[in-house]
């Protein structure tokens, strides 16, 4: 049998009247990347704090880490490491004062050697001694994900993590991510990035608190049904924005040179982009990528609403 970090079902979690999560099973492999994607307010981050211990769920049951999620949330808190979608440090203490801040929390036998190690693994060793604050937001998201994984959690909850830092501090951290899932860390990360959520193992998609699709990443684009083309020409923004307008199209967009249109009916498709009005742009069929899929799922959530 497989080791599941993560083994609940059935989670349910209100807000007043408001049902945020509902009726949710998630499992989640020791040492696997599983990217949690979804629309704002779809209820990742109501989930991954009930996962860490807290928020109580409503309903449902089953374990993290091994301990009930129910009972056990102070055993699920030691074991676990969360990092927000805001940071969350303190700004007037530098990085290695918030470290042993941390350290201390967590009652560290060797606090010190702690810090200095996390910090080397970081690349954080040159700013050791500067103000959190002066930080950019890429290596305040480095001292983040040390002090996560200062106490040597077994799994690591990261809520968004990377929003708003530039694409090499992303690349970056998900180096980091990738070296220690290699060693045996498991990870469950909400994003809403395309390009990070591919470098996951598995992705998971939620919609009005429930799981909708899951799998791997090709397996959730080829089991779409989403119908893609692209065309080469002149003038592709203002095709797109007629098409966009068009029966059978669900999205138009223009990505450098390439026209890249959607839809789910093949007829009604075809239709669209053979009019005269396009025929004279080069069409080919190609595969749906994340995007497009995310893209679809989201304007399924809006026409169901």
């Amino acid at each position: 049998m497989m080791n599941l970090v993560i083994d609940v079902h059935g989670l349910k979690k209100s807000f007043g009247a408001r049902r945020v999560v509902d009726g949710l099973d998630l499992q989640v492999k020791a040492g696997e990347i599983c990217g949690f994607l979804g629309a704002n307010g779809s209820g990742k981050t109501t989930t991954i704090r009930m996962l860490c211990g807290l928020l109580l769920p409503d309903g449902g049951s089953g374990t993290c880490l091994g301990h009930d999620i129910m009972r056990e949330a102070v055993l699920i808190r030691r074991e676990a490491g969360y990092m927000t979608q805001t940071f969350s440090y303190y700004e007037d203490l530098t990085v290695s004062e918030n470290l042993d801040l941390v350290a201390n929390v967590y009652q560290m036998p060797d606090p010190r050697e702690s810090v200095t190690g996390i910090m080397d693994r970081m690349g954080l060793t040159s700013r050791a001694g500067q103000l959190t604050g002066e930080l950019s937001g890429g290596w305040k998201q480095r001292l983040a994900l040390a002090a996560c994984v200062l106490h040597g959690p077994k799994l690591l909850l990261l809520d968004e993590p990377t929003a708003g830092v530039d694409a090499k501090a992303r690349r970056d951290f998900w180096d980091l991510i990738h070296d220690m899932a290699g060693e045996g860390l498991t990870v469950l990360v909400s994003t809403h990035y395309m390009d990070e959520a591919e470098r996951c193992n598995r992705i998971v998609y939620l919609a009005n608190g429930r799981i909708v699709v899951q799998g791997r990443a090709y397996e959730v684009s080829s089991r779409s049904g989403i119908i893609i083309f692209e065309a080469a020409g002149s003038d592709l923004d203002a095709a797109a924005r007629q098409l966009r307008r068009t029966k059978g199209i669900e999205a138009a967009a223009v990505f450098g040179h390439a026209l890249r249109v959607a839809g789910t009916e093949r007829t009604a498709l075809e239709k669209a982009i053979r009019s005269s009005e396009y025929a004279a742009l080069s069409w080919h069929e190609t595969e749906p990528r994340l995007e497009d899929v995310f893209i679809h799922m989201l304007s399924a959530k809006r026409d169901e609403a």
